[in-house]
């Protein structure tokens, strides 16, 4: 099943609730929320107290990213506000079965993310453990960035070592996947978009979801 996953980062928090449930009416299938720290990266969005306010808004999964410091202190926080997905980068955790068991033990699906730069080849003795990966096809900080074009060529050299290693596993992708691209990443193998600006700054936002559909 593939699924569009609109992220707030891209939304007008004045009017969160209106947003979220505009496009959850155009068939999105999960909430995608950006945690950021201005350590990790350069940029500070919100914590758990906005994902749990998100939780009340709507009945769909949210999918929580942390691009944070120390996550393994916050996985908790966020499995109680509300997250049905929570993924954690391969980059700056350095225990990384350890953590994705701690999100599972929390009844919550449990991710790694790579940067742009990270190989893929990186996750080999971790993906066993893991029930999606997220892909950034951007650096990490900031919505609206442009798709970087090698992001395909790791999409189906991470599907090979799924098919491999561990079948179910999921790959998600997140960054610059809009209308032009969206058909390109699914050929490859992903199953989760992650769409920002894509979606909640079109004029027409369930418009969009369907044709991304």
């Amino acid at each position: 099943m593939k699924m569009i996953c609109p992220s707030i980062l891209s939304a007008d928090f004045a009017k969160l609730s209106e947003e979220i449930k505009e496009v959850q009416l155009g068939g999105a299938d999960i909430i995608h929320c950006d945690i950021m720290d201005g350590h990790f990266v350069p940029n500070i969005t919100f914590g758990s107290d906005v994902v749990a306010k998100v939780n009340e808004i709507t009945n769909l999964p949210l999918d929580v990213h942390l691009m944070i410091e120390n996550a393994d202190k916050y996985v908790e926080s966020f499995a109680k506000a509300g997250a049905d997905y929570i993924s954690v980068h391969y980059e700056n955790n350095y225990h990384l079965n350890r953590l994705l068991n701690k999100i599972k033990s929390l009844g919550t699906k449990a991710g790694v993310v790579l940067n742009p730069a990270t190989p893929v080849f990186m996750l080999k003795n971790i993906i066993e453990y893991a029930d999606f990966v997220l892909l950034m096809s951007v650096n990490p900080g900031f919505g609206g960035q442009k798709f970087i074009l090698n992001s395909i060529d790791k999409i189906i050299e991470l599907k090979q070592m799924i098919n491999k290693s561990n079948p179910d596993c999921l790959i998600e992708i997140d960054g610059g996947i809009g209308l032009e691209n969206i058909k390109l990443v699914s050929d490859a193998g992903v199953d989760m978009f992650v769409c920002g600006a894509s979606v909640f700054k079109a004029v027409d936002r369930i418009g969009v979801i369907k044709e991304m559909k």
